[in-house]
């Protein structure tokens, strides 16, 4: 039986390709901890028939801290609220203004293995970056993508049932203050960056597809946005 999002507890607006591409949810502003529980239920009861799906949206301010966070709090969280979750890596802050892209990908599907997954996100980010002129770069060891010393994009995922869930997320046009209150990623003195520092009012619907498309390329999805465009 399909299931999708909205079985799992959320809604918005979606689209699908069609056969053999992905289901694209649009949340807008949507909890942490709800869309979390939302993916690890989407990821435990689906199919081998049910379409991946990409989750795009925002989070009030919130900071989460990954498996490798074990003893990690924010110095200072200044009422921000903090959830330890399930996903790699350690410690960052979402809050609006900054893309947040999730992946429920059947990887056994796709022939993909976590590090592939990793590669495919880091990808999408730098193509995303090109097409703002900006030169976007990976660093061995440090999953994620940074403009100079600085990081722009984080990357946490959970593998589940041969499937991923969590995913990216990019600083576009966002309050940077609370990443100083902690060691993101669990790197001290590592400093973040964000697309507005070098571009004018960056548009937060046209960054997100742009980066949609790049996710659509990377993971081999444009045959079937290709044959949904021709039955439409």
């Amino acid at each position: 039986m399909h299931q999708d999002s909205r079985s799992a507890g959320l809604e918005g607006i979606s689209e699908y390709a069609g056969a053999g591409g992905p289901r694209v949810r649009r949340l807008g502003l949507a909890d942490y901890r709800e869309t979390w529980l939302a993916m690890r239920s989407f990821t435990d009861r689906r199919e081998a028939t049910d379409a991946d799906e990409i989750w795009l949206l925002q989070h009030p301010p919130v900071y989460t801290l990954g498996l490798n966070a074990k003893h990690r709090e924010p110095a200072e969280a200044h009422g921000i609220a903090v959830v330890r979750t399930d996903r790699g890596g350690d410690i960052t802050y979402h809050g609006p203004g900054q893309l947040v892209a999730y992946v429920l990908v059947d990887l056994r599907r796709r022939g993909l293995g976590p590090r592939g997954l990793v590669h495919i996100l880091e990808q999408a980010t730098i193509e995303l970056l090109g097409r703002y002129g900006i030169t976007g770069c990976r660093r061995a060891g440090a999953p994620g993508v940074y403009v100079g010393q600085r990081k722009i994009a984080q990357l946490g995922l959970r593998i589940r049932r041969g499937a991923s869930y969590h995913g990216l997320s990019v600083n576009v046009a966002m309050d940077l203050g609370p990443f100083s209150r902690i060691d993101p990623c669990g790197y001290p003195g590592l400093r973040v960056t964000q697309l507005a520092d070098f571009v004018a009012a960056p548009d937060l619907d046209k960054v997100e597809a742009v980066l949609l498309d790049a996710l659509y390329s990377n993971l081999g999805y444009n045959e079937a946005k290709c044959r949904a465009v021709e039955r439409s």
